[in-house]
């Protein structure tokens, strides 16, 4: 994947508020995060950029939370319960500005 984005933490909490109203887009089982699940993820972010994926019963919500934000190459914008928050601008035509 690209590199990964390189967020402030207030470019985090204002993804964070952004994303407060969202469902999550993708949901991850008991299998946890496999290469269908992080393709899954992937068409998410390249359609919306910022979408939030639903842990169901992770092992460890953390390490799940990482390797989505690695396999993908989306910033971590926060983990709120069993929730993650992924951000990853479009390639070519960025919907959501960011304060440098």
């Amino acid at each position: 994947m690209s590199d990964v984005v390189q967020l402030t933490g207030r470019q985090r909490k204002h993804l964070r508020g952004l994303a407060h109203g969202f469902e999550p887009l993708v949901h991850v089982g008991s299998a946890g995060v496999s290469d269908a699940i992080l393709r899954a993820v992937d068409g998410a972010l390249t359609a919306h950029e910022l979408i939030k994926v639903r842990l169901h019963q992770p092992a460890d919500k953390h390490a799940d939370a990482d390797a989505l934000a690695t396999g993908t190459g989306a910033a971590l914008c926060g983990l709120v319960g069993h929730v993650v928050i992924l951000y990853r601008p479009h390639p070519e035509k960025p919907t959501i500005k960011l304060d440098t």
